[in-house]
């Protein structure tokens, strides 16, 4: 391929706007990568959690004690961890109060973990609308940038007598990087949404399954 057909000389003659579609698309490309990155990092480290937090659990151990572990720990109650602290921390308060139902005690309990798992939930599914939003965009903004491209060649072809293939194949060829930069920065995306999303997705139903087995215990202490 000859110089004039580079990538550096295409992308570098292409019109203002396809080089402002090029311009966003790398930019979402790179915004997306770091996302891709954080979320890797941050679920890895919330699947972790929950096993290490489920073998403490299920250790036989007191729940006073385990609640005075985890109260006493410096570092971010995540996950389960955050749900087991909110719900027994609540049992306990409303237990001592006098009057209160046994269910009532159990039901508030419940209120506080579901919060507890909601925020949690938030936390990890931080970015990923970002991720879907450029998975499913990138290639409608790299394909505006194509036609754009494109309808120019032909226009600038109208002032010409007669038109050869290396006056039109530059233009073509600016006009499609535009595309390609669109499938660049979605395909990534869209495969780290999905495979997130899934993670997300089993995280969850641990939560709940855990949400669930804690309740029935506090409610056989209720009625203790």
């Amino acid at each position: 391929m000859s110089s004039d057909l580079s990538f550096v000389s295409l992308v570098a003659s292409a019109s203002p706007l396809v080089q402002l579609v090029m311009a966003a698309l790398i930019f979402a490309s790179v915004i997306s990568w770091t996302m891709i990155f954080d979320r890797a990092k941050v679920l890895k480290k919330a699947r972790k959690a929950v096993e290490l937090f489920e073998s403490r659990f299920w250790s036989g151990g007191d729940l006073g004690e385990l609640y005075r572990e985890v109260e006493g720990e410096r570092t971010r109650k995540d996950g389960m961890a955050s749900m087991f602290h909110a719900g027994f921390q609540e049992f306990a308060r409303l237990k001592k109060s006098p009057g209160i139902e046994p269910m009532a005690v159990v039901e508030g309990a419940r209120r506080s973990m579901n919060v507890a798992m909601s925020r949690e939930m938030d936390r990890l599914e931080t970015h990923l609308s970002f991720l879907a939003t450029v998975g499913s965009t990138s290639p409608y903004v790299g394909l505006f940038g194509t036609v754009w491209g494109i309808m120019n060649s032909f226009v600038a072809l109208g002032s010409v007598k007669q038109a050869t293939l290396s006056l039109v194949a530059p233009g073509i060829a600016e006009a499609l990087i535009a595309t390609a930069m669109g499938l660049f920065a979605a395909i990534p995306a869209v495969v780290a949404y999905n495979r997130y999303s899934n993670d997300v997705e089993r995280l969850y139903g641990s939560y709940e399954d855990f949400l669930d087995e804690f309740t029935t215990i506090l409610q056989r202490q209720a009625h203790a």
